[in-house]
């Protein structure tokens, strides 16, 4: 998407190991297959290798000590399950998730849904419209229409997954997303 959320990820990994020492355990959700086991982000050279990976019926019942945070990528991926052990776990440790919002057709992913209702603080990370100079604040999913060369818009559908990078999916403004031919 362009957000820089994994790049801010591997920045915060960086400071916590490199600046203060610091273990950290690093989590991706199991339905997230692009880089496999690593986390990875178009702005940043070096991946980073993910300690667990986690599948929707994981609690998260896992011994924490010795580290000082979770780090979370694609939390949006993470089934109500993942987001109350981490809730549990975070008495005890810091949690930080990144991940989207909502999906292309603006509905809640199952995990940022429950992160939004459980978290202690949510942070936004702006990015710009790619159609314009507004802030971006939906995902808008591309296909090729075989009567054009341009690709269209889909904003219904199954709400099946299906993972992609930038050619798949774009960051839009509300009237971008909302008026897009």
């Amino acid at each position: 998407m362009g957000s820089s959320k994994t790049a801010n990820l591997l920045m915060v990994a960086h400071n916590y190991t490199q600046n203060h020492g610091k273990r950290i355990l690093v989590v991706k959700p199991s339905v997230d297959k692009r880089s496999g086991d690593d986390i990875k982000s178009r702005a940043i050279k070096d991946p980073l290798r993910a300690d667990l990976i986690l599948h929707p019926e994981d609690d998260l019942k896992i011994n924490t000590s010795g580290y000082s945070v979770i780090l979370v990528d694609e939390a949006q991926f993470l089934s109500k399950t993942n987001v109350d052990g981490l809730r549990d776990l975070s008495r005890h440790i810091s949690v930080i998730c990144y991940g989207l919002r909502t999906d292309y057709r603006t509905n809640f992913f199952e995990g940022s849904k429950r992160l939004m209702e459980v978290a202690d603080s949510i942070e936004e990370i702006k990015s710009m419209c790619s159609e314009c100079d507004k802030k971006a604040i939906v995902t808008g999913k591309f296909i090729m229409d075989p009567d054009s060369v341009f690709p269209r818009i889909v904003k219904h559908g199954s709400g099946e997954l299906e993972l992609g990078w930038d050619e798949k999916y774009r960051s839009l403004c509300w009237f971008c997303w909302n008026d897009y031919v």
